[in-house]
């Protein structure tokens, strides 16, 4: 499908923000710290800007926030469905100062629904196929942030079921979606059987942070960094868009983490 088909019905938009300068200060749960080039993490993002362009959506730049480390990450700030955005109080309490600036970049398109304290809910633990809504228990997300979440999205028709996650940071470490039917996994990190509804694409046992990737109009984003996860995405017929997210990956970041996509409307 061509660019130009891909632009045919409701606008996607896309709210990004830069990374930050601190981004070296980022806070890790399961990856040793290293050296991080905030110029180069800051090119490789630009790019990734770009493929999102290219495949029909309007980028929109949330302001950015040189004192938070995590901000380029806007996806832990918000879940977006059709009928409203839930606001999340993320798990990492350094992090909490960055939702504000998502909720206002939000406004104009959803109503606003926000998570309360003592409950914790990542964007990262929260993954949308149809009307099923998934949530990861990790180390950001806890059963009352589930709860509310499913208290809010209840009204609109959707199902939350909340899974269990071990040895990664969110629920979209190990499980995303490549297409509407179909997912990728990492069934060491999450239990495949809660996807036996669909269809099921295993990563390659010799790239387990493999499982990230974004669904964007028919395409899967995805990073350069697991060719041989790319190779078995190709196999089933998916239009993979490779872009290289090395630096931010060092953040325990992904292609899902560096952006909010959703429909504008009609």
């Amino acid at each position: 499908m061509s660019p130009m088909k891909r632009r045919r019905g409701p606008t996607l938009i896309a709210l990004t923000r830069d990374v930050s300068p601190s981004l070296a200060r980022c806070e890790l749960t399961h990856l040793s710290r290293e050296f991080i080039d905030v110029e180069r993490a800051r090119a490789q993002h630009r790019v990734y800007e770009e493929c999102l362009r290219s495949l029909g959506c309007d980028i929109r730049r949330v302001p950015e926030a040189p004192g938070l480390p995590d901000a380029v990450f806007v996806e832990d700030a918000a879940v977006v469905l059709e009928e409203l955005a839930v606001i999340t109080r993320p798990g990492a309490a350094s992090r909490r100062d960055e939702v504000s600036s998502v909720a206002e970049a939000l406004t104009p398109h959803r109503k606003l629904v926000e998570i309360e304290p003592p409950g914790t809910l990542d964007g990262g633990d929260v993954l949308v196929i149809g009307r099923g809504v998934f949530v990861g228990l990790s180390a950001r997300s806890d059963e009352d942030g589930a709860r509310q979440l499913a208290a809010a999205v209840a009204p609109h028709g959707y199902t939350v079921r909340p899974l269990a996650v071990g040895s990664c940071l969110h629920l979209k470490t190990a499980v995303t979606r490549v297409a509407p039917e179909t997912v990728l996994l990492n069934p060491d990190w999450v239990d495949a059987r809660a996807f036996d509804a669909f269809e099921r694409i295993a990563v390659d046992p010799n790239e387990p942070w493999g499982a990230n990737a974004l669904e964007v109009g028919g395409a899967v984003v995805y990073p350069a960094a697991f060719p041989r996860t790319r190779d078995r995405l190709l196999r089933h017929g998916l239009d993979v868009r490779e872009v290289d997210v090395s630096e931010l990956a060092k953040a325990e970041g992904g292609v899902t983490c560096c952006s909010l996509v959703f429909g504008a409307g009609p």
